[in-house]
């Protein structure tokens, strides 16, 4: 039973019945509810006064919007690291190191007097004597399942308010066509089924006691039977985009009702757009939320077995399904969008593929003429390029007089390419790299001496290029605790396809940095690499926390089914040479798997 928004809420749930039912009273302050069995006997469970006390406690952040509640319980993550690193160094320099227990921080929540609550600072809690009888590490794991729960009640409750603010209002819905509202909407009333469900079930097992005794088998349980709705959802979730933008341009009166409703004190300053991507923020939060669980449970336990299985569902889901799902029509969009504007010289290449898609582009120099003199003074010393730069291919083109097309010059399959710096000789050639196409779609080698626009834009190049050239550290399947690692302290979204989008409190390992302010990284919670901003992340300066990171990131990777047996040799670069054909066969095969 819960009390808010005027109105008390309480969920009828039949032990013969897979699916429970929601009353709303608006009048009722007190109600006594008694759910009999088939047998006429009382459900049998904690006493009423514990059961309403514990619920009362768990559903208390629902009283936020799960945005409000995302955003602080990040914080809280990039707190603790960094009130840990501290604690670390201070503890390193009396015993020389070891794994101190992280601090429990209670954060305010933006926009509010109120922080979130964590399970041990529960009046119930603390009256049960638990926090004195509870090893720490069972204190540590009881916070991981506690806040998965409270996470998804939050969560819910900014979905209510997707559909009662919004889908379901009058005003709105008489503004659109059946046609927009599915495009606006997709299948976010089946995602909200799918939660009540989910969230209800959770409830149920934090009734059942104080302490918790697991939630990842809910959440495997619901993962196999409930969330394909998401994968739906995410998918589509590009076109709704670009129709809500079509539409928000094209219909005025949709246009001002929407104005007026994202102004209302309820929505509490969030965009409507906000509320559009909390299914696909949620999928991705509560994976993390599973791992985390699955980094503290004990090993060869049966939370450890429920936290895999959770984990390898969710992955399923997530992974192969949405993500793989969302890029592939991404992907196949942008090739066509590419093809329409390319203008082939001599011999044409095929561009669409299944199996390709865009890793960069844009425009560079190329330099002509000999390094002399007189050849710098020349105007003529620059011509500019626009590379296209795809998984398995290499297109050389240059611009059209009016700008919208393509010629292109050159074409080279991605494994004969080779980069080679260039040492700092003054300004003319800073930035300045050399690209080698042992051999182009003439079947000759060919060499560009081509100048960037900054240094990290020479390096983002020369990495997209030559993958396997070595970089500064090492990857995190090296598992060395001195390579670099940093926190994300402001959430951002890749610009260029070889950047990485990252989230706050997403911890990397850092592969390559910049002196302009770029770095490469590579995620530890999924392994995804790219480039971002050094404004954006922190270092964590402490070598036993980044050791600890690193073992955290390797279970993980274990309870996934192991490492993929990457090894650090792979990322060594070879530089220009002499492709023998035996070596052409290799690569030939190499570019076929």
């Amino acid at each position: 039973c819960s009390h808010h928004n005027g109105a008390t809420h309480f969920r009828v749930l039949p032990t013969n019945a897979p699916h429970s039912v929601t009353v709303r009273c608006e009048a009722v302050q007190f109600v006594t509810l008694v759910v009999m069995t088939e047998c006429g006997n009382i459900r049998k469970g904690p006493s009423p006064a514990l059961r309403s006390s514990i619920l009362n406690c768990v559903l208390y952040p629902a009283a936020f919007l799960y945005q409000e509640y995302r955003d602080t319980s990040e914080q809280k993550e990039i707190e603790q690291r960094r009130q840990l690193d501290t604690l670390q160094s201070a503890e390193e320099g009396k015993t020389g190191g070891g794994v101190v227990t992280p601090p429990a921080l209670q954060l305010q929540l933006r926009n509010d007097t109120q922080s979130l609550s964590l399970w041990q600072n529960l009046d119930v809690v603390r009256q049960s004597g638990l926090l004195e009888s509870l090893p720490q590490k069972e204190i540590i794991m009881q916070e991981a399942m506690f806040e998965l729960v409270t996470s998804e009640a939050s969560y819910y409750k900014s979905l209510e308010l997707l559909e009662t603010h919004f889908l379901k209002n009058p005003v709105l819905v008489n503004t659109l066509n059946q046609s927009d509202m599915h495009f606006i909407f997709s299948n976010i009333e089946e995602v909200m089924k799918a939660s009540e469900r989910f969230l209800m079930d959770l409830e149920n097992r934090v009734e059942q006691s104080i302490q918790i005794s697991d939630v990842c088998d809910i959440v495997y349980e619901h993962a196999v039977e409930h969330f394909h709705v998401f994968i739906s959802y995410v998918i589509n979730q590009g076109y709704q985009e670009k129709n809500y933008r079509r539409i928000l341009q094209g219909n005025m009166a949709f246009r001002e009702t929407m104005a007026k409703l994202e102004n209302q004190p309820k929505v509490r300053g969030l965009s409507f757009t906000s509320f559009l991507i909390l299914p696909f923020q949620r999928i991705t939060r509560l994976k993390l939320l599973v791992q985390n669980i699955l980094k503290k449970a004990e090993e060869n336990s049966e939370r450890e077995s429920n936290a895999i299985k959770a984990h390898e569902e969710l992955e399923r889901v997530w992974v192969r399904e949405c993500n793989e799902g969302v890029r592939k029509m991404n992907r196949t969009e942008e090739l066509i969008s590419i093809e329409k504007t390319l203008e082939f010289k001599s011999k044409s290449v095929p561009v669409i593929s299944h199996s390709r898609w865009l890793l960069k582009k844009g425009e560079v120099q190329q330099m002509n003429g000999p390094k002399s003199t007189r050849t710098m003074r020349s105007r003529k010393l620059y011509q500019p390029l626009y590379l296209f730069l795809f998984n398995n291919l290499l297109l050389i083109t240059k611009r059209s007089s009016s700008g919208e097309k393509f010629q292109v010059l050159d074409s080279c399959t991605r494994a004969m390419l080779r980069t080679e710096d260039m040492d700092d000789q003054g300004q003319m050639l800073a930035n300045v790299f050399t690209l080698h196409l042992l051999e182009n779609q003439e079947e000759r080698p060919v060499t560009y001496l081509l100048k960037a626009t900054s240094v990290s834009d020479k390096l983002r190049w020369m990495c997209a290029l030559t993958p396997n050239r070595r970089t500064r550290f090492l990857s995190t399947s090296a598992h060395q605790s001195d390579s670099p690692q940093v926190q994300c302290i402001q959430s951002y979204s890749s610009q260029e396809p070889d950047e990485l989008s990252i989230e706050m409190a997403d911890v990397l390992n850092v592969l390559e940095r910049t002196d302009d302010g770029w770095m490469m990284g590579e995620r530890l919670h999924d392994g995804e690499k790219g480039w971002f901003p050094t404004r954006v992340v922190e270092e964590i300066q402490n070598q036993e926390l980044r050791a600890q990171n690193l073992r955290e990131c390797q279970r993980i990777q274990q309870a996934k089914g192991g490492a993929t047996g990457r090894s650090v040799a792979s990322s060594r670069g070879r530089g220009p040479s002499k492709v023998t054909n035996a070596e052409w066969l290799r690569i030939q095969q190499s570019e076929k798997d």
